[in-house]
């Protein structure tokens, strides 16, 4: 059972979404939040799986209650949001957020990026990931690679390229013939060596480095 609390300043987009993850047998709303600081409270008393945030509310705004919450480990984060806006994107993501998907998405969209980004992965609205993608594209490549890089494996890089390419850890362990819980410690350390606090981080910082560009197809 995913346990889902919902962050948003209108009652009606709040009842909309409850009727649309109530649907699925494993999703339980746990709570509902207004504002930001309301958010914050309850993802630290009610102890959720996934908060999903929205970006404009009173007070305190998603972003910033994102920061808190996933500075906290109280839970992952899911940002909905009205505004096809890339400076949200970033600030999402430089806040610790595991996803970012706008609210003209359809049910079964939301429902599969809930799932997503309750189970650890990362997820773009594709609309924004093109941009993002098309960012990368534009800037110059790196002289040489960042000394970070170094401390990786070959297998590490290689996770790292498969993460970067959007594959769960299921699909990479299937792909390299190991089981989810090497990949998952594969990634863990990919993270810990690099300095990354996610997989949305390490996804950013894998096109940044040049590590992948778009249009690669992972190894």
């Amino acid at each position: 059972m995913t346990r889902i609390l919902l962050a948003d300043d209108q009652k009606l987009i709040r009842g909309g979404i409850r009727m649309i993850l109530q649907s699925e047998d494993d999703f339980e709303v746990v709570g509902e939040a207004s504002d930001g600081d309301r958010a914050v409270d309850l993802a630290r008393s009610l102890r959720p799986d996934l908060v999903l945030m929205d970006v404009q509310m009173p007070g305190l705004d998603g972003l910033e209650a994102t920061r808190q919450i996933v500075a906290a480990g109280d839970c992952a984060v899911l940002v909905l949001t009205t505004f096809n806006r890339e400076d949200y994107l970033f600030r999402a993501l430089q806040a610790g957020a595991g996803g970012f998907l706008l609210k003209n998405a359809s049910p079964e969209d939301l429902i599969s990026a809930v799932r997503v980004v309750a189970r650890g992965d990362a997820l773009l609205a594709p609309e924004l990931t093109r941009r993002l993608f098309d960012q990368f594209v534009a800037r110059p490549a790196a002289a040489q690679r960042p000394d970070l890089l170094g401390r990786l494996t070959e297998r590490e890089e290689q996770i790292l390229r498969l993460v970067a390419g959007g594959a769960s850890n299921a699909e990479i362990a299937g792909k390299l013939f190991v089981g989810e819980a090497t990949v998952k410690t594969h990634v863990s350390r990919v993270l810990n060596k690099l300095g990354l606090r996610d997989r949305v981080q390490a996804v950013v910082y894998a096109y940044e480095t040049g590590v992948v560009v778009p249009g690669d197809n992972p190894p």
